[in-house]
């Protein structure tokens, strides 16, 4: 009896693993005619299926929960979308035009022969396409606030719309429905949806042509369908100018609307290849449902697919995310003025790092370091362009990736007392092994990181060169190359974690791989893992005859040599058999960190650099792991001038090693990828 009924219950039990997951995606819909155009291509494809939800706050909830799958947001939305606890992500960003950008131009329209500028506003009726909508309201209330015309002091004075309604008399801005100024000239119910006909961007404009409005905030490609002949722009400037001219007379360029889904790469795929199955279908087309702009907008010409690491603040930039913050939740002031928040990767640079905490209290100015972790250096690139962390020491390739996202280099390193700002790209062998340049593929390889400069970049650029492979798994036939992906070929030498752990780290780009970095890889190749090292001229130095860590004391630096395009050498003469001379590694931040990171550094190395012997702890030495925060190598940190931007301090030779890399798309990191989607953007 037992036993038939453990059969019956893991016969159910089999039967609900094996139950099929729903293949349609569910797209949520926030009105009527939205429902009828999503229903008219679900009749084309049966992977889509429509769900109903009250406006886009509707829609994210839904989509958070599991109850959707996608919806298309504005990015005021897009914005609200990314915050705890719905987490969603843009995934499919509209392009419009024919270059095939991924942003629009906010603009402020008025009727033909009106006299009034942009800072003439104070009075006018006015028509937005809804509260807290990109061009409608986050750009020109920003723009008003920013430019003095309207006085707001913040959240904490009094909600925004309360000074709007004191600088207009009258409005639509659907969705204002607590304000009732803010609704006065609205011809429906004042709702973000189509029951208000004054809805989005046409409504808006529809607003003005009615002549209910005076100026309407609205996209260029609304203002481009309209009578252009009888309406103008509104520049910043208080000039006007014809409609077609909106790149040089605008309120700001802006991204574009984007699906926004939760995070999955699985879903995000499927979602992708139901739209692009109805791309050529009416997916783009509002044509006989009435109104406009139903699901994409309808000047969208494709979808392009995102970088899977990019969230809502990757994709909508840090002047508009902060912008959409003031306007929300009030101006972000630091609550720790007093620190410099020092961006850690591995358990071992933490360790560090604490000490250095613990040392670090400035009499004078009251600065103190704090450690944050991150899981990776572009981990931490991430969290310095949030400001959630300040600064960190990284390579000339993590260098190019953070330049790419708009951070600036603070200070470099230093190697020695002639001031030398570089180092030499090396690749090592073992003596006797036969290992050539010329013998190289096919070869096993040990890599200080994927990405990094002469762990990945120098080597793997002269290589491309040579051969003009991108795939780079068909290179050597196994590596270490900590940061590639586990499950292929470039991870088989790691080792992952010393000790317990064991292989729980393997590959990772971090010290707790025990290849990672310059030592690692060079361990790698002693070890007897790898046939060749690619690390910086003095590694071998500082890891043999006695000197190193634990794992170094047996190795003898004579038992090594160098190999170059054409020949070998001593250990010893890098300076004729190298493959590149490199920048130094360097302190990057956000520009508006610069001078307070460097101040901070100058004075922290004068109490605990090489030149002070008042304390046991040494920013420039490291116990058990090598490099830690800082290469050991380093005698000082010198000041990168202010107008020094990263690609003059990488210099010509390196950046053109970089970009032949790039022609690769493997050997773009996901983050540079998410910070350069949209090559459109400017700041506002």
């Amino acid at each position: 009896m037992k036993l038939s009924v453990l059969c019956v219950v893991l016969g159910c039990f089999a039967l609900t693993k094996s139950a099929p997951v729903d293949p349609r995606i569910r797209w949520c819909l926030k009105s009527e005619q939205e429902v009828q155009k999503c229903r008219h291509l679900a009749s084309k494809s049966d992977l889509l299926s429509c769900v109903k939800r009250e406006g886009s706050m509707g829609c994210i909830k839904a989509i958070q929960k599991g109850e959707a799958d996608a919806v298309t947001l504005d990015g005021g939305d897009i914005y609200t979308a990314g915050l705890t606890p719905y987490n969603l992500h843009p995934i499919l960003a509209e392009q419009y035009g024919t270059d095939v950008e991924t942003c629009y131009y906010a603009v402020a329209v008025a009727k033909k022969g009106t006299k009034f500028g942009f800072n003439d506003l104070r009075g006018k009726k006015t028509c937005h396409t809804g509260l807290g909508k990109t061009a409608g309201w986050n750009v020109p209330i920003g723009a008003l606030i920013k430019n003095g015309q309207i006085k707001w002091a913040g959240i904490e004075d009094r909600p925004v719309e309360e000074a709007v309604k004191e600088f207009f008399p009258a409005s639509c801005v659907p969705g204002a429905i607590n304000t009732l100024r803010l609704c006065e000239l609205c011809k429906g119910d004042c709702s973000r949806s189509h029951k208000e006909p004054y809805y989005g961007h046409h409504g808006a404009f529809q607003c003005l042509k009615d002549g209910a409005g005076d100026v309407a905030f609205v996209d260029h490609l609304t203002a481009l369908t309209g009578d252009k002949a009888n309406y103008e722009l509104l520049c910043k400037d208080g000039s006007r100018k014809r409609v077609d001219e909106f790149k040089t007379c605008n309120l700001a360029q802006v991204p574009a609307d984007a699906v926004v889904s939760r995070k999955d790469k699985e879903l995000t795929k499927r979602i992708f290849d139901v739209l692009d199955k109805l791309k050529d279908k009416g997916l783009f087309s509002s044509e006989g449902f009435s109104v406009k702009n139903l699901m994409f907008k309808d000047s969208t010409k494709g979808l392009l697919r995102l970088p899977e690491s990019t969230d809502s603040f990757l994709y909508l930039g840090e002047e508009y995310v902060a912008t959409c913050h003031a306007l929300t939740k009030g101006f972000s002031v630091s609550s720790k003025p007093h620190e410099i928040t020092w961006c850690t990767v591995g358990h071992a640079e933490k360790n560090k790092c604490d000490m250095w905490t613990f040392m670090s209290v400035d009499d004078q100015r009251n600065i103190r370091i704090e450690c944050q972790d991150g899981n990776t250096v572009d981990d931490c690139i991430s969290k310095i362009m949030r400001k959630e962390a300040d600064a960190m020491a990284v390579d000339g390739g993590q260098v190019y990736s953070a330049g790419k996202c708009g951070l600036v280099v603070a200070m470099v390193e230093e190697y020695s007392n002639e001031y030398t700002s570089s180092y030499y790209a090396v690749a090592v062998v073992r003596k006797a092994s036969g290992v050539t340049w010329e013998t190289l593929i096919g070869r096993k390889s040990c890599h200080t990181g994927l990405g990094r400069t002469a762990g990945w970049n120098i080597p793997m650029g002269l290589l491309h060169k040579d051969t003009e492979e991108c795939d780079f798994t068909k290179y050597f036939s196994e590596s270490c190359a900590p940061g590639a992906d586990p499950e292929s070929n470039l991870c088989k030498l790691c080792k992952g974690a010393e000790g317990i752990r064991g292989i729980v780290d393997k590959c990772k780009a971090s010290t707790a791989e025990r290849y990672y970095g310059y030592a690692g890889a060079f361990r790698c190749l002693a070890d007897g893992a790898g046939d060749v090292a690619f690390i910086k001229h003095s590694t071998v130095a500082e890891n043999t005859d006695g000197k190193g860590p634990a794992w170094a004391k047996s190795f003898i630096s004579s038992d090594f040599q160098l190999i170059c395009p054409g020949g070998s050498a001593e250990i010893t003469e890098y300076q004729k058999c190298h493959l590149a001379k490199v920048p130094a590694h360097a302190v990057i931040t956000h520009p508006d960190k610069r001078d307070k990171v460097v101040s901070f550094l100058k004075d922290q190395q004068a109490m605990f650099g090489h030149s002070s012997s008042l304390f046991m702890f040494n920013m420039f030495k490291s116990e058990n792991n090598p490099n830690l925060l800082f290469k050991d190598s380093t005698k000082c940190l010198q000041e990168v001038s202010a107008g020094k931007n990263y690609t003059e301090f990488l210099g010509k030779e390196y950046l053109t090693t970089m970009e032949s890399l790039r022609q690769c798309a493997s050997s773009k990191t996901e983050l540079e990828k998410a910070c350069t989607i949209h090559s459109c953007l400017k700041k506002f």
